[in-house]
């Protein structure tokens, strides 16, 4: 049964919710997922709450991730705060610097006496979110990695098979100027996330540093160094597909406008997360979406290696009662058991963040009933991470994706060089990172 079936099953209103509490031990989760992401998130405290009488799980939307994370910071101040909050994957140096806001996963399944196997998690997931000595902090909920969506009706009509998906960015650019002479499409291709796709992830895919200290994970004293040739070379050939119309940028942050321009057909490929997935398929019911991997540059040494995730994973916030965190603990462990984590997977997009979860996906048939489901988990464990591409910890990260959209923005308007660019981005971060430094 799916979740959406399982509230539509037993629906009740948050109004309800609370009045079971007062019977029940409530756990307020804030969270950042809107739409029918935010549906199938809530349907999942309305199945846990089904599923057992001795706790009630009280979900509520609070904007986006920096909302989120923002909101509950400043609630944890005023002693306010919710038992669970989401955190996207950037967040994740701030709150491991929050001394005394948070009770690290490891430690609250200990206290609470709950059973917990970390070595269940798929490694490239669980990694992102251990302490140097491997002990989680969070739990894994939503982790996504980009990948590649393309119009499999535009490829057939622009001459292309419409069962290969481009390999390489040689090949994205061969692609894309056979669409755009052929008439079957304006553009080749656009994106989401400039800063998580074409940056920070097309790093890793090639096995290049994003900064010292790998990449933050070894300590505060970190530095960025994504501003080097392959990263150089890959802006300076953005920034001249842009002009020549063969790429089309789709805004800063998540990249608002990119998701139309493939929906509409105007763009015949499209590079954004694994989880919109769904998001896609809804939305394209005139055409026909293949799958692949991320393209990568063939004579750059070690690529492709493997992407790295983004997505969130859910915090618990200190100050909470024995019996609260027992409740927290339990919740998680339902969240986390294959079932769940199958049908969560399945039903969004987002990795599946166990082992069992993938293995009884895929005994249910459905990665060979939906084809390019899995490219996701084969791409993130293509192979072994290395210091540089098992993700990325540094504090500010937050703001310096917003200077990372400002540099491209620049260097799409002709006002830097892509190494100009790249520079000011390292400059500008590491003076954030100094200043997170300075306060931790």
């Amino acid at each position: 049964m799916t979740f959406s079936k399982i509230a539509a099953a037993g629906t009740v209103s948050l109004l309800a919710l609370v009045s079971a509490a007062q019977a029940q031990t409530q756990i307020d989760w804030w969270h950042a997922m809107g739409g029918e992401l935010g549906e199938k998130t809530e349907a999942l405290a309305t199945a846990f709450n089904a599923a057992q009488s001795e706790f009630v799980v009280v979900p509520s939307y609070r904007g986006s991730y920096t909302e989120t994370m923002t909101g509950a910071i400043a609630a944890f101040r005023a002693g306010e705060q919710p038992d669970i909050v989401q955190v996207f994957e950037v967040g994740t140096g701030t709150m491991m610097a929050a001394e005394g806001a948070i009770v690290p996963v490891y430690q609250l399944m200990a206290d609470a006496g709950a059973e917990f196997d970390p070595s269940a998690f798929l490694p490239a997931v669980v990694g992102y979110y251990t302490d140097p000595e491997g002990n989680m902090l969070s739990m894994p909920f939503n982790s996504s990695t980009p990948i590649m969506y393309y119009n499999k009706n535009v490829f057939a009509a622009a001459g292309l098979d419409p069962e290969q998906a481009p390999r390489t960015w040689a090949d994205v650019e061969a692609f894309s100027r056979q669409i755009m002479a052929s008439g079957a499409a304006e553009c080749g291709f656009t994106t989401g996330w400039v800063s998580w796709v074409q940056l920070e992830n097309f790093s890793a895919w090639h096995n290049q540093q994003i900064g010292t200290l790998e990449n933050g994970f070894g300590g505060l004293e970190t530095e960025l160094t994504f501003n080097g040739p392959v990263q150089v070379r890959h802006w300076e050939n953005l920034a001249r597909w842009q002009q020549e119309g063969v790429f089309q940028y789709g805004g800063p942050g998540g990249g608002a406008d990119a998701p139309p321009m493939f929906y509409s057909q105007k763009c015949g490929m499209y590079m954004n997360s694994s989880a919109s997935r769904a998001g896609v398929l809804n939305n394209t019911p005139d055409f026909e979406v293949g799958i692949g991997m991320l393209p990568y540059y063939d004579d750059v040494a070690g690529a492709p290696q493997n992407s790295i995730i983004g997505g969130a994973t859910l915090w618990v916030l200190a100050g909470g009662s024995a019996e609260e965190q027992r409740g927290v603990a339990a919740f998680f462990n339902f969240l986390s058991s294959p079932e769940v984590q199958a049908q969560w997977h399945q039903d969004t997009g987002y990795l599946p963040i166990t082992q069992a979860a993938y293995e009884l996906s895929e005994a249910q048939g459905y990665y060979a009933a939906n084809p390019g489901a899995d490219t996701s988990i084969m791409q993130m464990t293509l192979n072994a991470p290395t210091s540089n591409s098992k993700g990325l910890r540094f504090g500010n990260y937050v703001q310096i994706r917003g200077v990372i959209d400002e540099e491209f923005q620049r260097l799409l308007a002709g006002s830097v060089d892509a190494q100009g660019a790249l520079d000011a981005v390292v400059a500008r971060g590491n003076a954030l990172i100094r200043e997170f430094e300075a306060a931790n």
